[in-house]
């Protein structure tokens, strides 16, 4: 029996009906996991996959492209931002491609991962130093460090192949062994 008539079942056995079940459903259906942004070109994906690589790389354990974290930064940016922090998150965008030209006389994505570094560090610095206005919205290289991670460490990759993932925790372990190097746990 599938999960729709069961609860129609459930539905006609109670009396009640599942007012915009059909619309509820719709968003369990493979086809939404292929989320295409309408306000993210292809080259702006490509440029926070770069991004998002270089804060977190791949090593012995996968990076930020293998989580898919810059589909997650566009679907969080055109769902969950307000309108001011969205213009921020995309300007940005456009002065990362500024600085790299500026510094380097290339794009971001044409220059040495040791350049993209350099130049993530040195904005990581901007954006420490910035003082944010009242209201105003913070550095958008803050933004994207901070969607880096949460998509990251949020994903399936990032749970199961970099942290200790832990479905369902059992009791309190006040007193757990630990040895330096293991990584940290991951609780779902």
């Amino acid at each position: 029996m599938n999960r729709r008539d069961m609860l129609k079942m459930i539905s006609l056995a109670t009396g009640s009906a599942l007012i915009g079940g059909e619309l509820l459903f719709s968003a369990c259906t493979p086809d939404r996991r292929d989320y295409r942004s309408p306000n993210f070109s292809r080259n702006d994906v490509d440029l926070l996959a770069e991004i998002a690589e270089t804060i977190l790389p791949r090593t012995t354990t996968p990076g930020a492209k293998d989580a898919n974290v810059a589909e997650f930064m566009t679907k969080i940016v055109d769902n969950c931002y307000f309108e001011a922090d969205s213009k921020t998150f995309h300007d940005g965008l456009k002065q990362i491609e500024v600085v790299s030209t500026q510094k380097y006389s290339k794009k971001f994505r044409e220059i040495s991962a040791e350049q993209r570094t350099e130049m993530l560090v040195e904005l990581d610095a901007e954006a420490k130093a910035y003082q944010r206005p009242d209201g105003a919205p913070r550095h958008y290289f803050t933004m994207y460090k901070q969607l880096v991670l949460f998509g990251f460490f949020t994903s399936e990759v990032g749970q199961t192949k970099v942290l200790r993932h832990v479905p369902i925790p059992g009791r309190y372990d006040g007193n757990m062994d630990y040895k330096k190097g293991d990584p940290a746990w991951a609780l779902g």
